[in-house]
């Protein structure tokens, strides 16, 4: 089967995106709002994009309006109205019930944190609250976000963060690595699926792969 973008419907390239490129790893980015409200969402849209610089990125959709969605709102630079800032944590087996619960729509005024009861900490080198449930915390400043089509109902959004500091609990990482078993990731597959990520495998890289 062949499909071209341009004879399907945004639904639908929706649903192929997210059914095709599984497992995705989710982002649980915390926000602050010019006005203080605290806000806690998830995204998996997300990556690592460099480490040199340190560079992660999140992708928030619009809203069904076009208008942006309030993680966005909160995100993007100061010059914008923004903070400028954000936290990524992450989804795990311990928190994905809770973190999953974020994703409800709120007021503006509402914090997702009084809702799912995960626990809010201030961040040390940013205005935004990062979650204590999450064995890693990136604090990010917010370097660019690019606008694929600005206020279109849905249309995407690239958030590019600078990571100033990370948390790691000691649990989960020795000092040189950290352990996938003890982080527990949850991935997200598409619809209302998740994924483990207990199944694990090793191979050498490139060529030894073939004879492995």
């Amino acid at each position: 089967m062949r499909l071209s973008p341009h004879e399907l419907t945004e639904s639908r390239r929706y649903g192929l995106l997210i059914g095709a490129i599984v497992p995705r790893p989710i982002a649980v980015v915390g926000t602050m709002s010019p006005t203080g409200i605290a806000n806690l969402a998830p995204f998996s849209f997300f990556t690592g994009v460099s480490a040199e610089p340190f560079l992660v990125a999140f992708c928030p959709a619009n809203r069904e309006d076009g208008g942006e969605k309030d993680t966005l709102a909160n995100a993007k630079s100061t010059d914008e109205g923004g903070m400028g800032c954000f936290s990524i944590g992450l989804a795990t087996e311990s928190n994905i019930r809770q973190v999953v619960a974020c994703s409800e729509r709120l007021a503006p005024h509402e914090s997702e944190f009084e809702l799912s009861r995960l626990t809010p900490i201030p961040c040390d080198t940013i205005a935004a609250p990062r979650f204590l449930e999450s064995p890693v915390t990136f604090e990010c400043e917010t370097l660019e976000v690019r606008r694929f089509a600005p206020g279109v109902p849905d249309a995407g959004n690239l958030v590019i963060g600078r990571v100033k500091l990370l948390h790691v609990d000691d649990a989960v990482f020795d000092g040189k690595r950290i352990d996938p078993a003890r982080l527990a990731a949850v991935g997200r597959m598409g619809g209302a699926t998740y994924a483990r990520t207990s199944d694990r495998f090793d191979l050498p890289r490139g060529r030894a792969a073939l004879d492995a």
